[in-house]
């Protein structure tokens, strides 16, 4: 039980590096726990090989040993969360056209926030460290979206929050005061509602062009109708007449040709 009640808050288990759980904990001299891709990571960019958490300098590089305990604990808990996941009602498996969660093994669960800071996301039990660890509470939550690494600045890896209509482009703050310091910025949110309403009057004015198009159509069919029973009422009244004036010229002959027997006899 205490094991579950530690696991529980997750925040000891998180990296000070990634600010994710960890991932083949190691335990330097100091003490401190990190990733062990994290801190072989920071010592090859860095002169000194010192603790980042306690700012601690070793004279030799330490030898890394991935700390079993943590590394078992770690992994309870991911089943346990996983368990939990699959056991949930109130979630859902993510369907054709829905963000997945990054973190799910095998069946992806619906996610339900996208992180900013970790470019990752989360289903509801996945998410739950962005609401209760005190460092990652700091990161910047939003709707799910596919494609995170495209929202973020390339030039400063900072969100695109704001849009330049100066330029006609997604900016991050420090653009802002660097490259578009003198330029119209407004927030995405902003922008967004904009063109929504823009493109909201542009597709009612495009429906009334439709619409007057296609009472153009009908009446034009309408005309082409009337001009169609014209033409058929003409011949009808044009072949009456040549009947009429064939039948004439039939009785006139055959009166012809009695005339004539009589002459004959």
């Amino acid at each position: 039980m205490a094991a579950v009640s530690i696991l529980s808050s997750e925040d000891p288990f998180l990296c000070s590096i990634c600010l994710d759980m960890f991932t083949d904990p190691v335990t330097i001299p100091c003490g401190h726990n990190f990733c062990k891709n994290c801190i072989t990571e920071h010592w090859n960019t860095n002169n000194q090989y010192l603790c980042p958490m306690c700012k601690k300098v070793f004279n030799t590089r330490p030898e890394l040993h991935v700390n079993t305990l943590i590394s078992g604990m770690i992994a309870q808990f991911r089943q346990s969360a996983q368990q939990k996941a699959s056991n949930s009602s109130d979630q859902q498996v993510s369907k054709p056209g829905e963000v997945p969660c990054d973190v799910c093994t095998g069946t992806k669960l619906k996610a339900l926030k996208s992180c900013l800071g970790c470019l990752v996301s989360y289903c509801e039990t996945h998410l739950e460290p962005h609401l209760t660890a005190s460092r990652l509470k700091r990161h910047q939550l939003i709707d799910p979206v596919e494609n995170l690494e495209g929202r973020m600045c390339r030039e400063h890896d900072k969100p695109l929050e704001l849009f330049c209509k100066t330029d006609q482009t997604c900016v991050c703050m420090l653009c802002t005061v660097l490259d578009h310091k003198m330029h119209d910025v407004v927030s995405l949110k902003e922008e967004h509602e904009g063109k929504k309403a823009e493109l909201g009057k542009t597709g009612a004015e495009i429906q009334q062009m439709i619409q007057k198009r296609r009472l153009k159509i009908q009446d034009i069919k309408h005309s082409v109708g009337l001009s169609e029973e014209d033409a058929d009422r003409e011949i009808a009244e044009g072949v009456q007449v040549f009947t009429s004036l064939k039948e004439s010229v039939e009785r006139g002959q055959y009166d012809d040709i009695l005339v004539i027997n009589k002459l004959v006899s």
